[in-house]
């Protein structure tokens, strides 16, 4: 993962979740080149937005548009330099699966947030339709990239995601829980089908069957006072 550097163009179905860009303080986990802070910045100049990444490169990338980007292993390093209380939202895009422990990195940034602040989680599905289609066909290999990247640790569903990954009781309550992909149209949606028709059927199939459809599982996540 050190010499990786992930680059993207933002995970804008996450972002969605945001429901007012203005002045936000963000915090992004796994930060990569800085592809959702850019993407939040053409949405709210006035977003402050802070990343760690493990990568020199990434954060070399990053430093362009973001406030500060720590070259950080949250894992084993301190996190000394982060201020309680200090951001509206933190964002963890496809970067958890990473983690040895995912559910104790969740609960020790909660400290950062704000109250009613927000964590929003991007999870890759190892159980979507083409992933089942491989381990139908007896493959199961690692890629660079996708989800089944070589530098995975831990590997979630739809059904499992939230139930782990709160399963040691942080002040968090889930607020939203869905996920993004489509369904095989193949050729239909190709030559046959409207885009709008397409969209819609993907829609339905993920709302529907969201473990079988759903490539991506996206979580929002809201700090509640404890009593």
């Amino acid at each position: 993962m050190l010499d990786k550097v992930y680059l993207n163009s933002g995970n804008k179905s996450l972002l969605a979740l945001i429901e007012s860009y203005n002045n936000l303080r963000i915090l992004d986990i796994g930060c990569g080149a800085g592809d959702n802070a850019r993407l939040l910045k053409s949405y709210a100049p006035s977003c402050q937005i802070d990343g760690i990444t493990i990568s020199a490169q990434e954060a070399t990338l990053a430093s362009s548009v973001m406030n500060q980007c720590w070259v950080k292993d949250v894992e084993v390093d301190s996190l000394d330099y982060l201020s309680p209380n200090s951001y509206d939202c933190i964002i963890f895009s496809h970067i958890l699966e990473h983690f040895r422990s995912p559910d104790v990195q969740l609960e020790r940034f909660c400290q950062f947030l704000t109250e009613n602040g927000s964590i929003l989680i991007a999870l890759p599905n190892i159980v979507a339709l083409r992933q089942r289609w491989q381990i139908l066909k007896g493959k199961f290999e690692y890629q660079a990239m996708g989800v089944t990247d070589d530098t995975h640790l831990r590997f979630f569903t739809y059904e499992t995601a939230d139930k782990y990954l709160l399963r040691r009781h942080p002040p968090l309550t889930l607020v939203y829980k869905g996920v993004t992909g489509a369904i095989p149209l193949w050729l239909l949606r190709r030559y046959l089908l409207p885009t709008s028709i397409s969209v819609w059927l993907d829609k339905q199939g993920c709302y529907l069957f969201p473990n079988l459809f759903g490539n991506q599982i996206l979580l929002k996540l809201i700090k509640v006072r404890k009593t």
